[in-house]
């Protein structure tokens, strides 16, 4: 990667999506970003598809080319038990419907060797209850992925990351939170960011249409009572 490059992220002002826009940095990429908390580049709430057109437009005119579009913005709002209709609709805005625009935005403006990489969850195939809002959203987003990988076939090269467990807080877990990891520890914010720059580097160039899970193993590992330092404890 060099200077040359352009990599748009969406959410890049904290956690993960701040990981990845320094990892570009770092790299020569000159980095966009939109986030509805203050940043450097641009401000805006991305369930709204006129911030989207006027965010796509500024950074068409300021590099007219792009070579990353990092879909990684998306919320929850709950559930089933108290998620109402327009705030399901809200996170599905975000989580899904931007990056089909932005991807439609950009469509005619990227470079040769191009790579889109959508950020989903191991939520689109495993849940928690009351998470409906997030999990429809990453469900959405992992199918885009497969979706847009063969319509851009030969303009970009699509795929998908579904994180676990990643902790942006710097904490020190042990016990059974790290050990219910198969990898034994809980995920940090460079884990997806690795993937996400070997996904974006043209050594990639055979993978495409590709949802990978990088979880340190959780979802492959069954827990049972008393497995892994976790034991059932029925509310009585």
């Amino acid at each position: 990667m060099n200077k040359q490059k352009v990599a748009v992220v969406t959410g890049g002002a904290q956690g993960i999506g701040k990981a990845i826009c320094e990892a570009f940095s770092k790299q020569g990429v000159s980095v966009c970003t939109i986030d509805i908390k203050e940043n450097d580049y641009f401000v805006g709430d991305i369930a709204d598809d006129t911030v989207l057109k006027s965010f796509a437009a500024k950074v068409i005119s300021d590099y007219g080319k792009i070579d990353f579009l990092i879909n990684n913005a998306c919320l929850t709002k709950g559930g089933l038990n108290n998620c109402s209709y327009e705030d399901f609709n809200y996170v599905l805005r975000i989580g899904v419907s931007a990056p089909f625009l932005l991807t439609q935005l950009f469509t005619d403006h990227l470079n040769p060797g191009a790579s889109i990489v959508n950020i989903s969850s191991t939520r689109h195939q495993m849940s928690q209850a009351n998470t409906e809002s997030y999990s429809a959203a990453k469900g959405g987003i992992s199918a885009l992925t497969h979706a847009m990988a063969v319509t851009l076939s030969g303009k970009a090269r699509v795929n998908a990351i579904s994180p676990g467990w990643i902790d942006t807080s710097n904490t020190q877990f042990e016990g059974a939170d790290a050990n219910q990891h198969p990898a034994g520890r809980v995920g940090k914010p460079a884990d997806i960011v690795n993937a996400v720059m070997f996904l974006c580097d043209a050594k990639s160039s055979f993978i495409t249409g590709q949802d990978i899970t990088v979880d340190g193993g959780m979802t492959k590992l069954m827990i049972y009572h008393d497995d892994q330092g976790w034991s059932y404890n029925p509310e009585k």
